[in-house]
């Protein structure tokens, strides 16, 4: 899906019930534009470093405490020490340490 537009990538995720995994802030915005609940997204920020290694650990780490929130449709942002939960669609928010 290199050459695919990122609403082919959203749309193709939705449908086979993906997670999509970024580090482009866009993405963010695009799916909350969309105003659909998948296919959720974990986004890793700047502050959790851009070393693969640190971030499949923190990956690894979390993923255990927002696995819930992910298959309801959420995106959870990645930062060192904290990940938030921004449920698609709604101005609601929740931190994790």
């Amino acid at each position: 899906m290199q050459e695919s537009t990122d609403e082919e990538v959203f749309i193709r995720a939705a449908q086979e019930g993906r997670i999509l995994i970024s580090a482009d802030t866009d993405f963010g915005a695009l799916l909350a534009l969309r105003e659909e609940t998948r296919p959720s997204l974990i986004l890793f920020r700047q502050s959790s470093g851009r070393h693969p290694q640190a971030q499949l650990e923190l990956l690894f780490s979390v993923l255990p405490k927002v696995a819930d929130e992910l298959q309801r449709g959420c995106v959870a942002v990645l930062e060192e020490g904290r990940v938030r939960l921004l449920p698609i669609g709604s101005g609601e928010s929740a931190d994790m340490p």
